[in-house]
């Protein structure tokens, strides 16, 4: 088991707002998308090395997204991450946005990624060298 690793930080702009003055939904997911992209990578499976010499890429099947407090202009946040369940086909990650300043949590992104095979454009097994790395990054309770 390991422990939850920071995979991004961010600044919420005016931009991000909508009209109520806090960050619009919309904009959560590309900072949940981006923290993603560091998990693998974190957890030495970046998509190149996926692709190359495992024969595999992931896709998300599932995100759903919590959102617990607001965000306003010039808040600072960081996302942490871990990987939360490993099945056969597939893994689940439990991505947190905090309050950097704070320790806040202010919203949570949980993800289901698809192990996908692209030459025979289906779901596929999970390689067992992928499966190791993924246990190495397993948190209980993520």
């Amino acid at each position: 088991m390991s422990e939850r690793m920071e995979l991004l930080r961010g600044v919420v702009h005016p931009w991000h707002h909508d009209h109520f003055g806090h960050m619009n939904v919309r904009h959560y997911a590309p900072f949940f998308d981006d923290a993603a992209y560091h998990l693998w990578t974190r957890l030495g499976l970046g998509f190149r090395e996926m692709q190359a010499r495992h024969g595999v890429h992931t896709v998300t099947a599932e995100a759903k997204t919590r959102f617990l407090r607001e965000l306003t202009a010039g808040d600072l946040i960081v996302i942490d991450g871990a990987v939360e369940r490993i099945g056969t086909k597939s893994c689940s990650f439990h991505l947190r946005m905090l309050n950097a300043d704070t320790g806040d949590l202010h919203a949570t992104c949980d993800l289901v990624e698809v192990f996908f095979d692209p030459e025979a454009r289906s779901a596929t097994a999970m390689p067992d060298a992928v499966r190791a790395k993924l246990e190495a990054g397993q948190v209980a309770d993520a």
